[in-house]
């Protein structure tokens, strides 16, 4: 291995440890944000929809903490593939079920199917596969900017 691959590959770890714990600390934050919407206000459709854009976005950080080298479109496409595979498992029946028994399921399953979920987990994905792949391109384009020549 030459110096500059090593140089490379340190430059990659270093990315990578920081947008995982970016990811992590982010991820703290919306899911406090989640359960402050689900206990502490009224049941109303914006907070249904306040909800569900948070569980989409705790999904996209949750990717990005596991893989935080895959690229963007990776990460968005994983991430409303498991929203999606959620909402439709509650046509089931199951995740209601396993909900009445355990609430914290109900917090991950969800409980009964809404198409409108569908809409708010996609938006959510793609608005934040957007942020993260601009941020990303800047944080590359800063570095070779900022390197001698």
């Amino acid at each position: 291995m030459t110096s500059g691959s090593a140089t490379a590959d340190s430059v990659a770890q270093r990315r990578s440890r920081v947008r995982r714990i970016g990811a992590l600390v982010l991820l703290a934050a919306v899911i406090a944000a989640g359960l402050a919407v689900h206990r502490l206000l009224p049941d109303t459709a914006a907070t249904d929809i306040a909800g569900d854009a948070l569980y989409a976005l705790a999904a996209y950080l949750l990717v990005v903490a596991l893989a935080p080298r895959w690229p963007s479109l990776a990460v968005g496409g994983v991430s409303a593939a498991w929203c999606v595979a959620v909402e439709l498992f509650q046509l089931t029946g199951i995740p209601l079920a396993l909900g009445a028994q355990f609430m914290p399921a109900m917090l991950v399953l969800g409980t009964v199917f809404d198409p409108r979920d569908l809409i708010v987990y996609v938006v959510t994905v793609a608005g934040a596969t957007l942020v993260g792949g601009v941020s990303r391109w800047a944080v590359a384009r800063g570095a070779r900017g900022s390197s001698p020549a």
